[in-house]
């Protein structure tokens, strides 16, 4: 249920770019938009963010079909088949490229000549060399980035609130994420303050997660941590049941993760940064510069807590912690 009702705060400005207005596109054939989906075409947590892009560009005033076609393609965790994806693409006609993470965002910047790219959420956009700066990202990029680098050593403190006595806490990490290895040096780092020991997993494709999860498993750690990875979030359903039926806590800095079963999350929303995405576009259909639209940050994060996973682990969370979650799933 919903605790506080979710506002999402984030603004930005324009300057010209040469393509043609939204007014335009009726008379016009619909403009082509990729989605490089990270995870494989039948995930849930796919199909979401799918839903919320659709819904984001039919609020800014664009209609499927008449206006744009949404080409989705599907790395499916292989993030070295974003280069030859982005190829078909820009052989397809597209308008622009919506990128969910670093991996992806660099491949689309790569075309030659440029499409625009619209970055979603992204871990550390400025730190992964995807663009100059927030205020002014330059080349043919703009989009959101997330708070997860600072918010991933915050999750710690949660375990340690439900699992007093937690001791070692898995991570499960993508090695082909530019991002990861700083996140993950931050987290061993705070949890060796307060006395826990962080295990890394990597998980770089889904054909490996079974297997990945059978390891976690023989080293009964007191919970998991996802460290944010569009690839390894889109497999959120399959890691929750994972991770249910060996027993083990989950633990994010996506909100969204508890809707599939995680335990808690605290974090940023996605749902604003994939409905923004119908803005950048529209804003760029309208004359406005990539290189010139500010990449925007989340200015509020969220605590959402999955009260029937705690049940099914037998887990009692802390009713001063549920009483401050902005969403509870019971």
């Amino acid at each position: 249920m919903r605790r506080r009702q979710f506002v999402a705060a984030l603004c930005g400005t324009a300057a010209a770019w040469p393509m043609r207005p939204i007014a335009a596109l009726a008379l016009n054939a619909p403009i082509r938009i990729g989605f490089l989906a990270s995870g494989p075409a039948t995930s849930m947590f796919v199909a979401y963010k799918i839903e919320l892009i659709k819904k984001g560009l039919k609020d800014n005033g664009l209609v499927e079909a008449r206006d744009y076609l949404l080409d989705v393609r599907y790395g499916a965790g292989n993030y070295e088949q974003f280069s030859e994806i982005v190829r078909q693409l820009a052989q397809a006609g597209v308008g622009a490229i919506l990128a969910n993470t670093p991996a992806s965002v660099r491949a689309a910047q790569r075309l030659t000549p440029p499409v625009p790219v619209i970055m979603l959420a992204i871990n550390d956009p400025v730190g992964a060399g995807l663009v100059a700066s927030l205020a002014v990202p330059g080349g043919h990029t703009t989009g959101t980035s997330n708070l997860n680098p600072d918010l991933t050593p915050k999750i710690l403190e949660f375990i340690q609130a439900i699992i007093p006595k937690a001791a070692v806490v898995a991570a499960l990490t993508n090695p082909l994420n530019p991002t990861h290895p700083v996140m993950l040096a931050r987290l061993g780092s705070e949890a060796g303050k307060i006395g826990m020991t962080v295990m890394p997993f990597e998980l770089s494709s889904a054909d490996g997660l079974d297997d990945v999860f059978s390891r976690i498993a023989q080293l009964r750690p007191d919970a998991l941590q996802i460290v944010s990875d569009s690839g390894n979030l889109d497999l959120s359903d399959r890691i929750a049941a994972l991770a249910l039926a060996h027993r083990l806590p989950t633990f994010s800095s996506t909100p969204s993760f508890v809707k599939f079963g995680g335990l808690l999350s605290y974090g940023a929303p996605i749902e604003p940064f994939f409905l923004r995405a119908g803005y950048f576009v529209a804003r760029i259909l309208n004359g406005a510069k990539p290189a010139e639209l500010p990449v925007e940050q989340a200015t509020r994060i969220e605590l959402w807590i999955n009260l029937k996973t705690a049940a099914a682990l037998g887990i009692d969370v802390p009713t001063s912690l549920v009483a401050r979650a902005d969403e509870v799933i019971e």
